[in-house]
């Protein structure tokens, strides 16, 4: 169905066309100023500039066009010509209506499906997650379902750091360490034993160990080089124990990923894409993008009108090794070959905007990214009360799994200073106290703009009042108590009746959620969803605090506010599904 902004604007556009303009002229938001209008057209300003016209002339003869729509119970002229209307109570019942037999809530399909990859997560094989790579795991599964709910053809890829010096490094220190261990001997070709010889746990003890000592000892270095070059060359040995550290750090990721709720189509990384780097490079050569400087293999990506310097990409050092620039343009190519995306976000740190910056450029030189869109869809830091990155309280970075626990902790002390859930069994409790931690990590997260820097409180964001995830939370359990304990007394959801005060500003915000999702993905920025969320959640507590629903006499108005009440809910839990939120059952 149509928006109600769009039904608006169509309507308005047909004013400006009749009054020989163009129908652009006719766009109509909810309005900033609801004391005078529900949606507000500036268009004939504009209008008026280019047909050379007085603003506020031009503006009256399009109100007197507009009073004609039997829609709109008001049409006004504010200032230089802004156009104020508001619709008729029962043309807004009508449209709700149509909005509660819609299984999408209002939201129409995208007018082109796309094809989407979207790249988030980023975890580094042998390494535990930390905070540091929670931003990009919501932020990007947060757009994930967004497109997927637009109606876009996705898929996700965590883009693990797999295949450099790092694996050399551990290589090497477990060769010294465990000289006995078959994966070592040059002459075995295998099989190897099915069962890793290492933990997650003694990886993440064992790569300190080695960049210390790499960095110490220049000997060390070209050894865990020398690893590193025969693990990529194929070495049987080598590739089978890589192998273990790629299988058991996938199992840990999954852990603190489904904690999260965040799924991931692809686990993919730059050891996928190791036998596509020297072919693109002889593709580069061929195509004269590739030339040598100080022997190293560059592609130059500055253009005319760049107004700071954009230094070149290099695809080859001078010893021959790749950079991450080559791994990702070699990314590029499989993505291409396997799901031909016409749209690919890179949801990573904003710092490393100028790297994406030049691998894109590389990739439309070369023709590689096949005339898709390549977009880096940055984000600031997650700070602690000091304003710097979030560290523990003994200055270390906190692993992603410490803090859910942290979160899951407050959690349960905020549910019984509320004196929610006190009568379940302790079982359900943690259920519902997991929920509501992931709920205000996540909430805090993608509130926020995403380009800005935030600070993490974790005592506040677990609160269940104020701008939070578990208020939403509560709320909508709340309204699934109020229609379940409807239905237990034979009441249920109506026809809509033409609303009252009360009730007309939670129509009409509801009416404005299929406009929020669109806004939210076509800017890329997830804190629209939460704003709106938020205020939807205000809304309906003004409308339960001043409308009676199960206690009112008229049971006409009854079935009427309990459709009003379960539309809210329906809206409110795929806002909360959308952002990644889960509602529990009951409080």
């Amino acid at each position: 169905m149509t928006p109600l902004s769009g039904v608006v604007s169509g309507l308005v556009a047909d004013a400006f066309e009749s009054a020989g303009l163009a129908r652009d002229y006719g766009s109509t938001l909810p309005s900033n100023r609801p004391d005078l209008g529900q949606f507000q057209c500036n268009g004939a300003m504009a209008a008026a500039k280019k047909a050379g016209r007085n603003p506020r002339d031009l503006a009256a003869e399009l109100v007197e066009k507009l009073e004609k729509q039997p829609i709109f119970s008001q049409v006004s002229i504010a200032g230089p010509g802004f156009i104020n209307i508001s619709l008729t109570d029962d043309f807004i019942a009508k449209h709700l209506a149509g909005l509660a037999d819609d299984p999408r809530c209002g939201m129409p399909g995208p007018s082109e499906a796309m094809r989407v990859i979207l790249d988030y997560g980023g975890p580094n094989v042998a390494k535990p997650m930390h905070v540091g790579h929670l931003r990009a795991t919501i932020i990007g599964d947060c757009l994930r379902r967004i497109a997927d709910f637009v109606g876009h053809d996705t898929k996700s890829d965590v883009h693990l750091g797999d295949w450099g010096l790092p694996m050399g490094m551990l290589i090497n220190e477990l060769e010294l360490t465990r000289a006995d261990l078959p994966y070592f001997d040059p002459a075995s070709s295998g099989p190897y034993p099915s069962e890793s010889p290492v933990t997650l746990e003694d990886l993440e003890a064992l790569y300190p160990k080695a960049a210390a000592a790499c960095k110490a000892d220049p000997a060390r270095l070209e050894a865990a080089r020398q690893a590193t070059a025969e693990l990529q060359a194929g070495r049987p040995g080598y590739r089978a124990l890589w192998q273990h550290f790629v299988d058991i750090s996938i199992a840990s990721m999954r852990r603190e990923f489904d904690a999260l709720g965040v799924h991931f189509d692809l686990y993919k990384g730059e050891a996928d894409v190791h036998d596509l780097i020297e072919p693109m490079i002889a593709d580069f050569k061929a195509k004269g993008i590739a030339e040598e400087s100080s022997g190293a293999l560059i592609v130059r990506v500055a253009l005319p009108g760049d107004k700071k310097e954009i230094p070149p990409l290099i695809l080859l050092k001078s010893d021959g090794s790749v950079m991450y620039g080559t791994t990702d343009l070699a990314t590029i190519v499989d993505r291409v070959q396997s799901f031909h995306p016409e749209l690919s976000l890179y949801i990573v740190d904003q710092r490393q905007h100028l790297h994406f910056e030049q691998v894109f450029r590389a990739a439309k030189l070369s023709g590689i990214d096949e005339g898709g869109a390549l977009e880096h869809i940055g984000f600031g830091t997650m700070n602690g009360p000091d304003g710097k990155p979030f560290k523990t309280r003994a200055g270390g970075v906190m692993r992603l799994h410490d803090l859910i626990e942290m979160a899951h902790g407050q959690a349960l002390t905020r549910l019984s200073e509320a004196g929610l859930a006190k009568d379940f069994d302790e079982e359900e409790k943690n259920v519902i106290a997991r929920k509501v931690g992931i709920a205000a990590i996540k909430f805090a997260d993608l509130s926020n703009e995403r380009l800005t820097n935030y600070i993490f409180d974790l005592e506040r964001f677990t609160q269940f009042e104020g701008r939070t995830g578990p208020y939403l939370q509560y709320t909508a359990v709340r309204i699934k108590s109020l229609l379940a304990k409807a239905e237990e007394r034979g009441e249920h959801p109506g026809a809509l009746l033409p609303p009252v005060d009360e009730e007309r500003d939670l129509e009409l915000l509801l009416a404005g959620f299929p406009d929020t999702v669109a806004l939210a993905w076509g800017k890329r920025e997830p804190h629209h969803l939460c704003d709106y969320a938020f205020r939807l959640a205000q809304a309906f507590s003004r409308f339960y605090q001043y409308c009676h629903i199960l206690s009112d006499p008229n049971a006409e108005l009854r079935a009427s506010r309990l459709a009003l009440a379960a539309l809210t809910h329906r809206v409110l839990s795929q806002l909360l599904d959308l952002l990644g939120i889960e509602v529990p059952a009951r409080m």
